[in-house]
């Protein structure tokens, strides 16, 4: 009998999207599971025909984070099952942040340890009310991983992330709403419309767009003022040589300039 897929494919369009598909257990990371989605974020970072892509879970968990039971039946080999398995999810965590279109995590229940990386990970976050978000790993003696110590600070301010993962605060969804570690929360029984809603929006955009601005975004806080507007300078530029901005641009001035005479006519 064939095992179930740990992380689920689904395509609607150009919307694709990837469920953490271990409900029984949380949806937490084991081998398998980051293997799998190392595998699905580079179809969605190669296939051009996807315009964004939504993160989600299976069940009433949205990820636990990494497997305890799968660490301790590795016994003494539990350090080499850390590397490989973090090999694999950092690679997968590293390209849905620098794919060329946008993240949407569509945060459906609890996220803990490596979930949390993964849930706050989206351009947009969008958490049911009943969510709660804890960094865990202090709890069973472990540093963090994911990239939680990078995206944290970024999100809240290194003050509040000594804080939350130094001190393993858990905090509810309109409190993880109120710091900026999600984009906002919504009712439980909401969270499919509005992912649906809002990966419609971005799934339209310019995916050269997206992909340059999420960059710029990630680097802006690495880089000074001149070096960044220097970045923007050369990106915008190099943008604005393609057939398609130049196609947009173009539709932007005729529609400005219809309106504009129809204002004109109504005066």
């Amino acid at each position: 009998m064939t095992a179930p897929a740990t992380v689920l494919f689904e395509r609607d369009g150009s919307i694709a999207k990837l469920t953490l598909n271990r409900p029984d257990v949380g949806n937490a990371i084991d081998l398998s599971l980051a293997k799998a989605l190392m595998k699905a974020s580079i179809d969605c970072d190669e296939d051009d025909s996807i315009g964004c892509v939504v993160l989600t879970g299976a069940g009433r968990f949205f990820c636990t984070g990494g497997d305890v039971g799968e660490f301790v039946s590795a016994g003494d080999e539990v350090s080499s099952l850390l590397k490989e398995l973090t090999a694999y999810l950092h690679m997968a965590i590293t390209r849905l942040a620098r794919m060329r279109k946008p993240l949407i995590t569509a945060i459906n229940g609890p996220a803990a340890g490596a979930g949390l990386s993964l849930a706050v990970l989206g351009d947009v976050a969008l958490s049911v009310r009943s969510a709660h978000f804890t960094p865990a790993y202090s709890g069973i003696g472990l540093s963090p991983d994911g990239g939680a110590t990078w995206l944290l600070p970024r999100l809240v301010g290194l003050r509040r992330a000594q804080e939350i993962i130094l001190t393993n605060k858990r905090l509810e969804a309109e409190d993880a709403a109120d710091l900026g570690l999600v984009t906002r929360a919504v009712d439980d029984d909401a969270l499919v419309e509005e992912t649906a809603a809002v990966s419609a929006q971005l799934g339209k955009s310019t995916a050269a767009a997206i992909g340059t601005t999420r960059n710029l975004l990630l680097s802006s806080l690495e880089s000074s003022l001149e070096t960044q507007m220097e970045d923007e300078a050369r990106a915008i530029a190099e943008l604005s040589r393609t057939s398609q901005t130049r196609d947009l641009i173009q539709a932007f001035v005729s529609k400005r300039g219809a309106s504009l005479r129809h204002r004109g006519d109504t005066v």
